[in-house]
């Protein structure tokens, strides 16, 4: 199997994982891209209905700031294991970690970046 491909899964699953204990639900969907020194996760779905009817809120965008800034307090108290995760997959340093949650699509984008490149086999 391949090697890269095997390890995007493996994130996608551990990000679902988290997703759901830490942050109490779940996306209906992930995928997961590493590119040289850098992993992007992508989150479909990850809005709970109350976080939706908040981001309907038209005062000066209040609630999808809202949603934004709680949802950026959690990823960071949950940082360490997120890099955690990422570390012992690849076997590679986290260095950062940047992410941001649309409230119109209900998408969020995590992008780790790493130490170094993975030296993952294509055809392994």
């Amino acid at each position: 199997m391949n090697e890269k491909l095997e390890r995007e899964r493996e994130i996608s699953k551990a990000i679902i994982a988290f997703e759901k204990e830490y942050m109490g639900r779940g996306p209906i969907d992930a995928k997961t891209v590493i590119i040289e020194d850098m992993v992007i996760v992508r989150l479909k779905g990850v809005l709970t209905a109350a976080e939706h009817k908040l981001a309907e809120v038209q005062t000066e965008n209040r609630g999808c700031y809202l949603i934004k800034q709680v949802r950026q307090e959690l990823i960071e108290s949950g940082r360490h294991l997120l890099d955690a995760v990422v570390a012992d997959i690849l076997k590679i340093q986290v260095v950062s970690l940047h992410t941001d949650i649309s409230t119109k699509t209900g998408e969020r984008i995590i992008v780790f970046t790493l130490t170094e490149a993975p030296c993952l086999n294509p055809d392994r």
